[in-house]
């Protein structure tokens, strides 16, 4: 009987390495934390830079390439931050084409406001400043500081200009500082509208004393605008016409507002 041969251990090694399924390849790849936003409920300003390489669909991008800015919120530091990036982006790129800037806000924060109203002073493209909506308290500000010519509003726009709101609580010493940090405001603010308005600061000052809300022909007369767009024109044509001067009488208007109002409005649609 012929004895088993037993195969050699090198011979099983490889058959059974032959016969073993391939174990899988483990990889470890770095952890990546969920992102998280500081506001849950509310979306962060678009950044120019986000919005200039983002998608075809991206709708700021889009809006961009047409050097068109939009302001339609409260004025705070992070609006305040998308929108002077976003001057300074189109004038950076080409100071010689215009930027409009279109507003529907209701103001908020005046040193954001300062400093977008600064901006628009700065750059050197001509800043067309197109109201729509509300433009009110600081965002007016916005509006009147546009280059001179190109400042418009659509035709139910409502325009609002009023001196600064503030408060203070504390040590005496501490309400007197505020009150003059206010009174400061107040007076920067009178000088800035008297500048592009054209009014004396004593006439701004008595102005703005209380709540002014101006149609948008008001506001051509008052200076703050320059035009009301209708459709495809552009109306007052500029000069302005001789009998829209002369109805700027304060003292008739304190004792019957109605002759204010332009002769175009009905008086079933005064509100």
């Amino acid at each position: 009987m012929t004895p088993l041969s037993r195969p050699s251990p090198r011979r099983i090694h490889a058959r059974l390495s032959s016969s073993s399924p391939a174990r899988p390849r483990l990889e470890l790849h770095p952890w990546t934390p969920p992102s998280t936003s500081f506001y849950p409920s509310m979306s962060s300003p678009q950044t120019p830079a986000t919005a200039m390489r983002g998608a075809e669909s991206d709708v700021m991008g889009l809006l961009l390439r047409e050097r068109i800015v939009f302001l339609g919120s409260g004025i705070d530091d992070f609006v305040a931050d998308a929108i002077i990036s976003q001057l300074l982006l189109l004038d950076a790129q080409d100071p010689k084409k215009d930027i409009r800037l279109f507003i529907n806000s209701p103001g908020g924060s005046l040193s954001a406001t300062m400093a977008i109203y600064d901006v628009v002073q700065l750059v050197r493209a001509n800043v067309s400043t197109i109201a729509m909506g509300i433009a009110a308290s600081t965002s007016s500000i916005i509006l009147g500081g546009g280059t001179k010519g190109k400042r418009l509003a659509m035709p139910n726009t409502r325009i609002m200009v009023h001196q600064p709101l503030g408060g203070a609580s504390g040590q005496a010493i501490d309400v007197e500082i505020q009150a003059k940090e206010i009174m400061h405001n107040k007076n920067n603010i009178t000088r800035i509208i008297s500048g592009f308005t054209g009014r004396s600061f004593e006439q701004v000052q008595k102005d703005i004393d209380r709540d002014r809300y101006m149609s948008p022909m008001e506001a051509v007369e008052y200076g703050i605008i320059d035009g009301v767009i209708d459709k495809d024109s552009i109306i007052p044509l500029l000069p302005l016409p001789e009998k829209v001067k002369p109805r700027l009488n304060y003292e008739e208007i304190s004792k019957d507002p109605r002759k204010f109002l332009t002769p175009e409005i009905p008086d079933d649609e005064i509100y």
